[in-house]
């Protein structure tokens, strides 16, 4: 049987806000309508949402969300209303899914060289400062102090281009390409530009969550599978996935990363399953 607290927003059954909301139908939408490619009735999003804690209010809002944002369209039978995605929408999920399901597979091999850019741009407003980082974050770099930014990974200079001109900061860059000198320490460049301890602190609340889960009927298993899906694709965005050679030993990445797969095949067909039973017949309520 499933554990009975397997993950703790869901087993509480707590009203989740909109954007965790949102954000669970973005999974709902990336693992089970866009490999089937078919139109879903409004009751199966509203049922399989409720399954993992949301009230049919906040997943109805959700939908109407999403749809404003433009990854999902309607069309109306009767009173009822169908779901599909919009080239967008399955654009964006397929190269989420591309990113989700081969993060953590091996580690990039690395010859040791550094891609530093520094970014001199003192008079940024803070909101534009943070889209900065963020998007830099996104794209596997680290923050140093003033305005440095390191990754050990060359071939991201033209993602780093691209990120510093969509806000007008192409003049400001500055980029090196470089081998680690003989002052100082390596692993102290690694502690200061990522925080590590607190990317393995995830990796084992997420081992330590899914390792133990044996669902048995159907609908506890899309729950499982959902939740797995929902709670690794974070980790793109924490995790920079530097080689081997610069992370701690006994690294817990490698080791998450293969729960991740085996429970997720292990998972897939009964989840399947009763999204199908959820997707195939529309009600009243739906």
């Amino acid at each position: 049987m499933i554990a009975p607290d397997p993950v703790p927003a869901v087993s509480r059954r707590r009203e989740l806000g909109l954007s965790s909301a949102r954000s669970l139908l973005l999974t709902v939408l990336g693992e089970y309508v866009r490999p089937a490619g078919e139109p879903v009735w409004t009751g199966a999003f509203v049922a399989a949402l409720g399954l993992l804690g949301v009230a049919e209010k906040a997943a109805r809002q959700a939908l109407a969300r999403t749809a404003a944002e433009g990854w999902i369209t309607s069309s109306r039978h009767g009173r009822l209303a169908r779901w599909r995605l919009t080239d967008a929408g399955r654009q964006l999920l397929t190269d989420g899914a591309q990113r989700i399901y081969s993060f953590g597979t091996g580690g990039p091999a690395w010859d040791g060289r550094w891609l530093i850019v520094l970014v001199n741009a003192p008079d940024l407003s803070a909101q534009t400062r943070h889209r900065v980082r963020t998007r830099l974050a996104w794209a596997g770099f680290g923050a140093l102090p003033g305005g440095v930014w390191v990754s050990p990974d060359p071939s991201r200079e033209p993602e780093a281009g691209r990120i510093l001109a969509e806000f007008g900061l192409a003049g400001a860059g500055v980029s090196f390409i470089a081998s680690f000198g003989g002052i100082g320490a390596q692993e102290e460049v690694v502690s200061q530009a990522w925080d590590l301890r607190e990317v393995e602190r995830r990796y084992e609340e997420f081992i330590g969550t899914f390792a133990p889960l044996e669902p048995a009927a159907d609908q506890e298993t899309l729950r499982a599978q959902t939740m797995l899906v929902h709670e690794w694709r974070r980790f793109p965005f924490l995790d920079p996935r530097l080689p081997r050679d610069l992370l701690p030993p006994g690294w817990l990445g490698a080791e998450a990363a293969e729960l991740f797969s085996a429970r997720h095949a292990r998972w897939q067909q009964g989840a399947g399953r009763c999204w199908a039973r959820l997707a195939a017949v529309p009600t009243a309520q739906r």
